[in-house]
């Protein structure tokens, strides 16, 4: 039977001053790609549902073909509340841009419905800033997911390199330090990936093959 995988995007396009962003389309596409190439069932939704804004520094020349393809199932994503509590899904990825910083934090349906599947032991796996969606869920014990896990996410350090540092509403690195999180970095644009169980994170763009692969190497087990 098809494994069934649900992928969560940002719909936020900016950030303080006007700075675009949006969704970062490689760490979408890679991991999209790859669950294809293993012919799971994938389903995409978003905050508001609708058009998912793509940051344009992730559109360079170098962009292969495949993952602008990808660009077609970023056209009318269905929100995030017509999902109930993701029972029918085997694993939920969360790809980052910095979009997700601003409308993943905050959303209960987001927090509710990671809790569920991880709880549920489901595979929950999120890259770059994609880890932004766990920094609000609190499992049914009271206590942050990621308290006491062992993670990765954008470093202090690479936002510091993009010059975002002061733009970004939160570090995403310092956060997950301040909820208890074991975080562990490697040097920037680093292939990075964590396993805590069923809890898989990413570094940074150059992570998503190898965060999709961990997903698809825990599901066929």
């Amino acid at each position: 039977m098809s494994k069934s995988i649900l992928m969560v995007v940002t719909t936020a396009s900016e950030l303080k001053g006007g700075h675009e962003t949006g969704l970062w389309l490689s760490e979408f596409g890679e991991a999209y790609a790859k669950f294809k190439e293993f012919g799971y069932s994938i389903t995409v939704v978003s905050p508001n549902g609708g058009d998912v804004p793509i940051d344009p520094n992730s559109l360079g020349d170098d962009v292969p073909q495949e993952i602008l393809d990808t660009k077609q199932y970023l056209k009318g994503t269905q929100p995030i509340d017509d999902i109930g509590d993701g029972s029918e899904f085997d694993a939920v990825f969360l790809p980052g841009g910095h979009g997700t910083v601003i409308d993943f934090p905050e959303n209960r349906k987001l927090q509710n419905l990671l809790r569920d599947m991880y709880e549920a032991n489901k595979v929950v796996a999120s890259v770059c800033h994609g880890p932004a969606g766990l920094v609000g869920v609190t499992l049914s014990d009271g206590k942050p997911l990621v308290k006491g896990k062992t993670v990765t996410a954008f470093t202090d350090a690479e936002e510091s390199e993009m010059g975002l540092d002061e733009t970004v509403p939160f570090l995403l690195e310092s956060k997950l330090l301040e909820l208890g999180a074991n975080f562990k970095a490697d040097g920037n644009w680093s292939d990075h990936v964590e396993a805590d169980g069923h809890l898989v994170t990413g570094q940074n763009p150059q992570s998503t093959e190898s965060v999709a692969k961990e997903v698809v190497r825990q599901l066929n087990n």
